[in-house]
């Protein structure tokens, strides 16, 4: 960006990006449904009569998770996906 822009603008824009580090095993977006998933059978399950008592249940379940230092097991490799998915994922042929 400072090769672009005055080193100003260039710091304003650079603070303007958050950087999300994806895991580097197993489909980012595959985790986030598990996770969403365990959030609805754990934690709304249920009617819940307000939005804000939505956000006092979520806030109070994902505090629960972070303090139990919850993780996904994935066991989906590269290898698997290309059985699973082979049109998807093509070999080489050398």
């Amino acid at each position: 960006m400072y090769e672009v822009y005055a080193p100003q603008q260039a710091k304003a824009l650079w603070d303007r990006f958050e950087f999300v580090y994806t895991p580097k095993h197993g489909s980012w977006l595959n985790m986030a449904e598990i996770e969403i998933n365990v959030m609805v059978q754990q934690c709304l399950n249920r009617r819940i009569e307000t939005i804000e008592k939505v956000r006092e249940e979520v806030s109070a379940w994902q505090a629960s998770r972070d303090r139990l230092e919850a993780k996904i097991d994935w066991q989906f490799t590269t290898d698997d996906a290309r059985i699973k998915l082979k049109r998807l994922y093509p070999t080489l042929v050398v």
